[in-house]
């Protein structure tokens, strides 16, 4: 039996904010904009987003309680998820800029079309776009975890995804690419 020699550990205090995003942030997430419609629409950069169940169809995002979007959540029955694809940055950075502007508004910088299960606005070019109704609610220490039951679902394949990891946004490498073709 051979043993590998590892790098050291380097154990994080729990208690130092930044350093333990730096240790979450190994695990390279997709990247979602979370939407809703009706008199004020909203959208925001999302990549705590997993799916959940599929027996029923239910997703959660988890929102900053601080967050314009958490409140806009509380107040809607339905939400929209559109998955990004590689290149779709600048429309990730869009919805994470807290200067945009509020309400529809926000939206005119990017092509979208309006779900039609959720009222809530879809962005073009995502390689996937889930309308839910709002199912459960739940605290979660500074973030509120919303699950959605997943109502539509329609995916366009052959796209990479946009991802984000280690607070940057990134490509699948090209070798995975390639490791896909015919």
């Amino acid at each position: 039996m051979s043993t590998l020699s590892a790098p050291a550990a380097d154990p994080v205090d729990v208690g130092d904010r930044r350093r333990l995003r730096g240790v979450l942030g190994e695990f390279p997430t997709g990247v979602t904009v979370v939407t809703v419609g009706g008199d004020a629409p909203r959208g925001m950069t999302a990549n705590s987003f997993t799916s959940v169940s599929l027996a029923p169809p239910l997703l959660l995002v988890c929102v900053n309680n601080d967050a314009v979007m958490r409140r806009r959540l509380e107040l809607c029955d339905t939400f929209a998820v559109s998955v990004l694809g590689s290149g779709q940055e600048a429309v990730a950075r869009h919805f994470a800029d807290h200067s945009r502007p509020a309400g529809i508004g926000q939206f005119d910088a990017v092509e979208w079309r309006t779900g039609p299960a959720s009222g809530a606005p879809l962005i073009e070019g995502a390689l996937v776009h889930l309308e839910c109704a709002k199912w459960r609610v739940y605290e979660a220490g500074d973030h509120c975890v919303f699950l959605g039951e997943i109502h539509t679902a329609t995916q366009w394949p052959g796209q990479d995804p946009l991802l984000f990891h280690r607070g940057q946004f990134r490509r699948l490498a090209a070798e995975h690419r390639e490791s896909r073709q015919p």
